[in-house]
């Protein structure tokens, strides 16, 4: 069975990621799990440039394939920025102009030291309210226009499949 490394602490990130690939014949685990702890600084300019820091910090110390990601919101109206307080700082912009989308970039680290990347996005927009108890982070706030509901209100299933 392939060992993959996942450069995460995250729990709620490591489950997703061992459901997505449920099906794969790998054995994933987070860097704790593999007995690795080291900080890492994610001074990239990128999701891209975070993702492969993490995953180039993690494969100094193992043989073992590494995975990273760095994700977050996008915020249109708000020149592309996320923050603690989304609904807040959106109070009365209209619906056309919270659009959004969630970002996601996935590094791979190769044990012949070849890197990949790759980044996709799920486009939505800005809730009003808080909506959801599936998922994590600014799942409750980001809505998809396809599916009527946050991601938050998504099955498990759903969410991955995006």
């Amino acid at each position: 069975m392939t060992k993959i490394i996942f450069a995460t602490g995250n729990k709620d990130k490591l489950r997703e990621i061992k459901e997505i690939l449920s099906d794969c014949d790998v054995d994933i685990m987070s860097m704790k799990e593999a007995g690795i702890n080291v900080d890492i600084v994610e001074d990239g300019k990128t999701f891209e440039d975070n993702a492969l820091i993490k995953a180039r910090a993690i494969a100094a110390h193992t043989d073992a394939i590494v995975l990273a990601d760095d994700s977050g919101l996008e915020i249109d109206y708000l020149n592309k920025e996320p923050g603690v307080y989304l609904i807040e700082r959106l109070d009365g912009v209209p619906k056309e102009k919270r659009t959004a989308r969630f970002v996601c970039a996935i590094a791979a680290v190769l044990p012949d030291g070849k890197e990949l990347v790759t980044r996709q996005t799920m486009e939505g927009y800005i809730g009003w309210e808080i909506a959801g108890t599936n998922g994590f982070g600014y799942d409750p706030i980001f809505y998809l226009d396809e599916y009527g509901c946050s991601s938050a209100e998504l099955t498990p299933q759903q969410k991955n499949a995006i």
